[in-house]
């Protein structure tokens, strides 16, 4: 009997969510998603420590032995997420990744301007933009400036996205692809609910994502979905058959050492079938429907919290190590 993951690949494609690339390695995915939490966790890792100091380098010779330290060290910031992701293309045949700085979430500008900025980095570096999904949170000035981006040929992964009104949205607006979060779900449900635990057929992540999906295959939506955030490898059973799925390497491991029967749970002709009412998402309809969702707003609002702090994290250890590079011999 083969093993869960070599099943789960029979009918979804397996992306890692991970900015480990040594597991990247070991794991061989389709495509690769990180976001600032996991490149600031890559980034304090020995292994990785060339790859920091390289960029810092670089940056160091773009502005000039005159520069700042703070310069320096932001610039190498800006240049990171692309030095690990160009790593990371070098690996695996598919796509990756890269967000936007989550402090412009709200700023429609502010986020068309930074995916230019990373589509050109790594054109520069030699990579076709088709391989390239611009990660960017699933706020309504987040939505419309992917769509832009959608526009000129920039593809776009809509993130911390936990409810159908931002799945709506965003699929109206052209977007290539979303990841909801099943694992941020289940954790709010259990703080607000106070229960240990869901079986896996009704966690609510589970059953989030599988209402996305069912809406979007239902009403003939190209947006692709790709659930995130997993808990547990139940959650990911659950939704195999999903256009995408990425997971940690941690969970990547247990279904690879996990054999059983892994049968496709959610496919076009259940979600063809399926009774759902087509909803037309404009700006206030989003505003409204966002906040009657709790666990949306508070999640969303969360999680852009949580990247902006792993991101003023990582700036103060790129600052940090630049002092140690530059100390006189």
């Amino acid at each position: 009997m083969a093993n869960l993951l070599e099943q789960l690949r029979k009918v979804t494609v397996v992306v890692a969510d991970t900015g480990d690339i040594q597991a990247i390695e070991t794991f061989k995915p389709q495509d690769a998603t990180t976001n600032p939490s996991l490149i600031t966790a890559a980034a304090q890792m020995p292994q990785y420590q060339d790859i920091v100091d390289d960029t810092l380098t670089g940056a160091r010779a773009t502005l000039g032995p005159d520069a700042e330290a703070t310069a320096v060290a932001n610039l190498a910031f800006e240049r990171l997420a692309v030095a690990f992701g160009l790593k990371i293309l070098d690996i695996i045949p598919g796509r990756v990744s890269t967000e936007v700085d989550a402090r412009l979430s709200y700023d429609i500008e502010g986020t068309i301007a930074k995916g230019r900025e990373i589509i050109a980095q790594y054109e520069a570096a030699g990579v076709s933009k088709e391989r390239i999904l611009i990660k960017i949170a699933a706020t309504w000035e987040g939505i419309q400036a992917a769509a832009v981006l959608e526009k000129e040929g920039i593809h776009t992964n809509l993130t911390l996205l936990f409810g159908l009104h931002q799945a709506v949205a965003c699929a109206e607006n052209g977007i290539t692809l979303i990841s909801p979060f099943v694992g941020r779900i289940l954790d709010w449900y259990k703080k607000d609910t106070g229960r240990d635990s869901y079986e896996p057929h009704e966690d609510p992540g589970v059953v989030s994502v599988t209402q996305i999906y069912n809406y979007y295959k239902k009403f003939g939506y190209k947006t692709e979905v790709m659930g995130a955030s997993f808990r547990n490898i139940g959650e990911i059973t659950e939704l195999a058959g999903s256009d995408l799925l990425t997971i940690a390497p941690s969970l990547l491991a247990e279904l690879q050492s996990t054999e059983g029967e892994l049968p496709a749970k959610l496919t076009p002709e259940k979600a063809a079938a399926s009774d759902i009412e087509k909803i037309t998402v404009d700006k206030e309809t989003f505003d409204r429907l966002h906040a009657e969702n709790r666990m949306a707003s508070d999640k969303l609002s969360e999680g852009i919290e949580g990247f902006t702090k792993a991101l003023i994290t990582l700036e103060q250890l790129l600052i940090s190590r630049l002092a140690e590079l530059e100390v006189p011999a």
